[in-house]
């Protein structure tokens, strides 16, 4: 299956989605949006968007991100399975009809995250325990879109996540490795301030390799329930 990978920043890649992607027989091809532009609609199966340290509003600072959410709505109105993680998460929620705004506060590190209890009657079942770690790094939260399914909740923020379809948003990050996390330490490190939810780079650099293992895992059951639904795109 082809899977487009949207990203918005060279140093922010897919991280274990292509150890994944690889490992199924699957090809992610990767677009940086703000320098080589976005792919057609129907050429992909399915759609990755990944996170970036722009805000969904920033159309004037990015102009890009109003092609991006025009992408996105005709992605939609295909039925073409998207699934959107931090940045990507916000972008989708928007083009829902959810406001994205600035939380009371950032989360930045590893902190428990809660699946709900209505995710599980869904076809993501369980695929994510009812507790575990995952990695943060947003200041920007969504609204449950109208019509969408609560996936997960966290002690800063009640919306850490939601299904609407087939499409899938998330703001922590299964897909976070070792090295993609020494890169964002070393590009914004300087959010690292003092907060309830952010932990010093101490805190985060020395996370266990279990931290990583366990959401790259649960990433592969999340891809693996996400893949299985019916076909939607135009594309295999």
């Amino acid at each position: 299956m082809r899977i487009a990978c949207l990203k918005h920043v060279e140093y922010e890649g897919p991280a274990y989605f292509p150890d994944w992607a690889t490992r199924q027989g699957h090809v992610i091809e990767e677009f940086l949006v703000p320098e080589n532009g976005l792919p057609e609609a129907g050429d992909h199966a399915r759609v990755i968007i990944i996170g970036g340290p722009m805000s969904v509003w920033e159309t004037d600072r990015h102009p890009w991100l109003i092609e991006e959410k025009r992408l996105i709505a005709e992605l939609l109105s295909r039925r073409t399975p998207v699934l959107g993680i931090c940045l990507g998460a916000q972008l989708l929620a928007e083009q829902l009809g959810a406001t994205v705004k600035p939380g009371e506060h950032k989360e930045i590190g590893w902190f428990d995250v809660d699946a709900t209890e209505e995710a599980r009657s869904t076809w993501l079942g369980d695929a994510l325990p009812a507790r575990f770690k995952s990695f943060m790094w947003h200041g920007d939260f969504f609204e449950l879109p109208t019509s969408a399914v609560p996936v997960a909740t966290s002690a800063a923020h009640e919306v850490q996540g939601y299904l609407y379809g087939f499409n899938l948003g998330l703001q922590f990050h299964l897909e976070a490795t070792p090295a993609w996390t020494r890169r964002l330490l070393q590009r914004d490190g300087h959010e690292l301030v003092a907060g309830p939810f952010i932990q010093t780079e101490q805190e985060i650099a020395s996370a266990p390799p279990s931290h990583y293992s366990t959401n790259n895992r649960l990433l592969d059951r999340v891809m693996d329930r996400w893949l299985g639904l019916a076909p939607a795109g135009n594309a295999d």
